[in-house]
């Protein structure tokens, strides 16, 4: 692995909580991953100006259309919020729980989640968040089916859906005041979504992508960990990568910023290097994303929360928790300590990346 050096650091936002404990998750995969491999955009907006345009995006003979609200589109960062909720829905799945498409929870350990302050504003951005996710209307042919193989379209017959990316939201404010702190909050995110999820088509992010600045950085990184995933390397044209990052800018500017990402190289698992002889991007795994297996029906007991701070320690700079998921896929047998082995996996695992 290759370590974080002050320019990287330079690069990023602080890590205002430090000692947060969440399983990470990835909304755009959880509903994209299975159903458009190759998607050429994303359905986010990266600006954080109001976006009142319908969008169509098409690959193949897939396609979807954003229908923004008054509010305007959803924006990355708003996604922030399904990213916490698919989060929660997958632990609990992990842990072998029941789920629904309702999910309670403290804004507070969402802010904190997505690396943000915890001040009145912050709560405040919250729920005009609430508002162009719950506004923002998905059209499209892409279907998520039915578990049990019906409802699914014959052969010369197009199934077309509309849904909200939040379908309906509640928050509890103190003492009910409109000014007042929010204590609580439930969100019902769409079927179609939660489909997605109870098949796990997710994959796991680094925590340092909610410390990137740039709206731009934060897609392509995606982008790479989606395409590149725990390959040496991927390899992608430049005109093609500003299609799928969905961003409204010119080549000429795009090819700019993509230099700048480069010569900076700060973006979490995966160096980025720009070829300008053939207009190539080349992203490079950095080693800290392996390939997880499908995993059996092994029972291993949850880990006590001091084994996460230790497991910190022997990796340092590494996502623990996406750790934990590789070592359960990866265990054959029920460990007799499961903390120990679990550590031993993480010592094994950094010291073999160090080595490459």
């Amino acid at each position: 692995m290759v370590p974080d050096t002050p320019n990287i650091l330079d690069q990023l936002l602080p890590d205002r909580h430090p000692q947060a404990d969440f399983f990470i998750c990835d909304v755009a995969d959880a509903v994209l991953k299975d159903l458009i491999p190759q998607m050429e955009h994303p359905f986010y907006v990266l600006s954080k100006k109001p976006e009142m345009a319908v969008r169509r995006y098409e690959h193949d003979d897939k396609w979807l259309e954003v229908i923004p609200s008054a509010k305007g589109q959803a924006t990355i960062y708003d996604k922030d919020i399904l990213i916490y909720v698919v989060s929660q829905v997958m632990h609990k799945i992990n842990r072998g729980e029941m789920v629904n498409r309702r999910i309670q929870f403290n804004p507070r350990d969402l802010l904190i989640f997505v690396n943000r302050g915890t001040g009145g504003k912050d709560y405040d951005a919250f729920c005009e968040a609430l508002d162009r996710l719950m506004g923002t209307v998905i059209k499209t042919n892409i279907t998520t089916i039915p578990q049990d193989g019906t409802d699914v379209p014959l052969g010369d017959e197009e199934r077309l859906g509309w849904f909200h990316l939040i379908e309906s939201a509640h928050i509890n404010r103190k003492n009910g005041d409109k000014g007042g702190r929010i204590m609580s909050a439930e969100i019902q995110i769409s079927e179609w979504i939660f489909n997605s999820i109870r098949r796990k088509s997710v994959l796991t992010l680094h925590r340092d992508y909610f410390r990137l600045r740039k709206p731009i950085e934060r897609r392509v990184y995606e982008i790479a960990r989606k395409m590149c995933g725990a390959r040496p390397k991927f390899e992608i044209g430049l005109e093609k990568l500003l299609k799928r990052t969905g961003a409204r800018t010119e080549l000429k500017r795009f090819r700019h910023t993509l230099r700048d990402i480069a010569k900076h190289d700060h973006l979490p698992d995966y160096h980025v290097i720009y070829d300008e002889r053939r207009d190539v991007v080349v992203f490079k795994g950095r080693g800290t994303v392996v390939a997880v297996p499908e995993g059996g029906n092994i029972h291993i007991p949850p880990l006590s929360g001091e084994t996460y701070g230790r497991a910190r320690r022997v990796a340092p700079g590494w996502d623990v928790h996406l750790l934990e998921q590789q070592w359960r896929a990866w265990a054959v047998e029920t460990p007799k300590n499961a903390d120990a082995a679990f550590l031993g996996f993480c010592k094994k695992r950094f010291e073999t990346a160090d080595q490459n």
